[in-house]
């Protein structure tokens, strides 16, 4: 799933459209080591309608966009509908769970084809699964501070034609930011909706952004992402207040630029 339509933003002149980072394409993880520090971001499916791509930030919850959790008529999708398959690589996966509950931001209202930055900016969704994921190699990506105009970020996708293994864009750029929506370089597709866009500090991985749709900024192909500090603080904030899915369970809010290794690695396109 990926909206596409055209959207007027005031790119800061710091950032001119000309004026980004060399940009790595796009490379298919084929292998297992290619893999490597990426398992825990998987392909979302969803029974009856296609798929969007979520990314583990608990050993029980993992991230996407909101609109992925609302049918072609504008209804939720039930739960029992989804499926994440983390690591999905050639009909395998590395670890595979049902989903027990799926919340939109609280303030995220879906207008389906609507155009407004206001609804790209809180366009993320958690997703609660039946069971954890806590294998070594699938740890929780952790969250990023807010990326600034001019910085260098990556994203792992699934999307349209290339649905059977994990793409890594390893080098885009952030073009500028207006209203909680970030704007970037990287090379989406339809299914690359909830993809998560990283940034690297400090010799760590942590997830920057999420993916909500592809757009034309003065003729060229650009990507849409929601900026996560603040509205997704207010979605597990939310998230949690509604109780643990089943008795004795609890669900434990993440800080943002809280510490933890992931593994993830940028791999080498030269």
């Amino acid at each position: 799933m990926m909206r596409h339509f055209l959207f007027s933003i005031a790119l800061m002149a710091a950032a001119p459209l000309g004026a980004t980072a060399q940009e790595s394409s796009l490379v298919t993880l084929e292998t297992r080591q290619d893999s490597q520090g990426w398992e825990a971001v998987g392909r979302l499916d969803i029974r009856g309608k296609g798929f969007c791509t979520a990314a583990l930030i608990r050993d029980r919850l993992i991230l996407t966009a909101a609109h992925c959790l609302y049918d072609n008529d504008g209804g939720l999708i039930s739960a029992e509908r989804f499926e994440f398959r983390a690591g999905l690589r050639d009909g395998r996966a590395a670890a595979t769970r049902n989903i027990t509950r799926a919340i939109a931001h609280p303030d995220y209202v879906h207008n389906g084809e609507a155009t407004r930055p206001s609804e790209v900016a809180k366009d993320i969704a958690v997703l609660e699964l039946d069971r954890p994921i806590r294998a070594v190699r699938m740890r929780p990506y952790l969250i990023a501070q807010q990326p600034l105009t001019g910085d260098e970020v990556g994203v792992v996708s699934y999307g349209r034609g290339r649905e059977d293994a994990p793409s890594l864009q390893e080098v885009c750029s952030v073009l500028g930011r207006q209203t909680g929506v970030i704007v970037m370089t990287c090379d989406v597709e339809y299914g690359s909706s909830g993809s998560p866009v990283f940034l690297m500090r400090d010799g760590e991985t942590r997830i920057a952004s999420v993916v909500s749709a592809m757009a034309q900024v003065d003729g060229r192909k650009v990507a849409l992402g929601t900026s996560l500090q603040g509205p997704l603080s207010a979605l597990l904030t939310h998230f949690a207040a509604m109780g643990p899915a089943r008795p004795g369970g609890t669900q434990r809010l993440i800080s943002i630029g809280e510490r933890n290794d992931t593994g993830a690695k940028f791999i080498s396109t030269d």
